[in-house]
């Protein structure tokens, strides 16, 4: 796990050595274990380290297949393969040569042997960028389900990429202004911007499962390697939902196995809920020791707990883990918030966020790695709207889910956006039904988990586990996300899906490992009283942010908009209940966080 920057130029020209240098200097708490830097011809390539595997220098980055200008390849990775140790005794029996034990060598080498098709055998999380010196070629990859970020700034002549959104702002030569069609998703879509997009027109994100193969010349073209069908196959149509159970408890086991390669210790962001849980009991039934737990709680507010701690705890004592607590006062949120929007790679509203970013600090001060139950709700249909979008007919898959998942309509956003900043038409619908009409996905259900699995939880929940934990050097391993159970899972009838209030099949396969009391008690969620009712110093900073002149500049919402969100701060909710306020302020503290004018 670590960050990952570079460089390429089209116009004859030598790459900007202190550019990269700047990226690099700016993803150093992705990787602070080292950082190397490396040009040859028109690229340059920067990388920060975060020791997982492999803890020797022979791991370290940039890395070639060869020492110096012998190298064929040359290439940054950030994440972990892990069938690394597979991959590379077959790579060895093809006839490869390795010195070292690192899972970046097993990339260069698995390219030489089997060119872009490499993704195909890989099994973890990974964005990386390679200089194959034979043809000139720059070759960008990254995982199935996006769980590794890789941004990119164009200009004419050259193209930078890395690991985050700010490290390219510091790299300079970026536009920065709001792209009139990511504000739209942002508002409309409970802040998802699908990729390419990003909340800034200079600055685009390559999408998940793709691998994009960029010319001498400046030209490139895009592979979309993976997309599970959402269909059921023969070999599916005949399972009882007993076998539906044990194949999706099977498939998560060998998830978590698979996420227990490292040469430190890997510990568990315990929640107590189902999926957490889940992932607890199946670490200790391979075996694993002195596994350390943690778990965020938030003081109750507004007639809502804040914390989950009873079941965390209950968890905790059954399978002795070495559990720690973190409790948020009310009083600290306001002091945590700047460091969680300087975390962020692009404008993220879930309270959650908050949450992740003060447990993330806490957690690295004892380890570099733990396994997290994100995605299962969208994988797995566990969320409360999920009944709402399984209409019977097909055709009306993108209306319903607009009825159920949008903050806003296209109507209500030119009542709040400055006419400047509105695109013409409602360029979010547009997407939504597009993706929804696209060929695969059996029933309405199917076509809303695509898509929320494919596009919403790359460009929300997955975002926000990478940002706020590598903010502190802490590698995050989503079990849920590994590309077979989620194949699986898409194959699963949805009346599995949807049965016991959501998470059916999933829950069956819980009462197999677990206490029925974390099994079946309520959904819980991380309310951050501060944020949701707009109280305290967190009101204070937020009306300072939007009365700032870069607010007022930058002209995005109408003044009388704005007003009325200030005056009343804790009443206007969207659609799906969000607090107004907090969306309109989040994106301008981000922007002016990042030095946005």
């Amino acid at each position: 796990m670590c960050g990952l920057s570079g460089e390429i130029r089209f116009d004859g020209g030598r790459p900007d050595l202190e550019a990269v240098r700047r990226m690099n200097d700016r993803l150093a708490p992705r990787g602070p274990d080292g950082e190397g830097l490396w040009s040859r011809g028109p690229v340059a390539l920067g990388h920060r380290r975060l020791k997982i595997i492999d803890l020797s220098e022979r791991g370290a980055q940039p890395m070639g297949d060869r020492d110096g200008a012998d190298a064929t390849v040359t290439g940054v990775f950030n994440g972990c393969l892990y069938n690394y140790r597979e991959l590379r005794g077959e790579l060895r029996r093809l006839g490869h040569r390795f010195v070292s034990t690192s899972d970046t060598e097993v990339l260069i080498k698995a390219y030489l042997q089997w060119g872009t098709a490499c993704v195909d055998r890989f099994h973890g999380m990974f964005a990386f960028a390679l200089r194959d010196h034979r043809d000139g070629r720059l070759v960008l990859g990254r995982d199935r389900l996006g769980v590794k970020p890789l941004y990119l700034s164009a200009a004419p002549g050259r193209l930078r990429f890395a690991s985050s959104l700010p490290a390219l702002l510091a790299a300079g030569g970026v536009d920065t202004a709001v792209d009139p069609v990511a504000l739209h998703q942002y508002l409309t879509w409970h802040a998802t911007v699908a990729a390419p997009r990003t909340i800034l027109r200079g600055v685009t994100k390559l999408p998940p499962a793709t691998v994009r193969v960029v010319e001498p010349d400046g030209t490139h073209r895009d592979h979309r390697y993976w997309q599970p069908s959402y269909t059921r196959r023969p070999e599916h149509r005949g399972m009882t939902t007993d076998e539906w159970r044990d194949a999706v408890l099977e498939a998560l086991r060998v998830a978590v196995r698979r996420r227990m390669v490292a040469d430190v210790p890997v510990g568990v962001l315990l929640s107590g809920g189902l999926d957490s849980s889940l992932i607890v009991a199946l670490l200790a039934e391979e075996g694993q020791r002195d596994l350390a737990t943690f778990s965020v709680g938030f003081e109750s507010g507004g007639g809502e707990e804040g914390d989950e701690f009873r079941y965390s705890r209950l968890m905790a004592e059954q399978y002795g883990t070495g559990h720690h607590e973190l409790m948020v006062p009310s009083t600290e949120v306001s002091g945590a918030l700047d460091a969680a929007v300087a975390a962020m790679s692009e404008p993220m509203v879930s309270h959650d966020v908050i949450a992740f970013h003060l447990l993330s600090r806490q957690v690295a001060e004892h380890v570099k790695v733990v396994q997290s139950g994100q995605g299962a709700d969208e994988v797995f249909a566990g969320y409360h709207w999920y009944p709402k979008l399984a209409v019977p007919e097909r055709e009306r898959a993108a209306e319903a889910y607009a009825q159920a998942y949008f903050d806003r309509t296209h109507a209500d956003l030119a009542r709040m956006v400055q006419p400047g900043m509105l695109p013409g038409a409602d360029v979010s619908g547009r997407f939504v039904h597009e993706h929804m009409a696209a060929p695969g996905a059996e029933t309405a259900l199917d076509a809303a988990l695509r898509l929320d699995t494919h596009v919403m939880l790359v460009d929300d929940p997955v975002k926000r586990v990478d940002n706020m934990t590598m903010d502190w050097g802490l590698e995050a391993r989503v079990p849920f996300l590994d590309h077979e159970l989620v194949e699986l899972a898409a194959a699963c009838p949805p009346e599995l899906k949807l049965a016991h209030g959501g998470k059916g099949v999933l829950k069956e396969a819980g009462r197999k490992l677990l206490p029925a009391e974390v099994v079946d008690r309520p959904k819980g969620y991380f309310p951050v009283p501060a944020i949701k009712h707009m109280a305290g110093p967190v009101l204070e900073r937020v009306r300072d942010a939007l009365h700032a002149p870069e607010a007022r500049g930058r002209g995005i919402f109408r003044e009388e908009y704005v007003a009325r969100l200030l005056a009343a701060p804790d009443e206007h909710r969207t659609r799906r209940g969000a607090n107004g306020l907090w969306q309109v302020a989040l994106l301008e503290l981000w922007l002016q966080k990042h030095g946005i004018g």
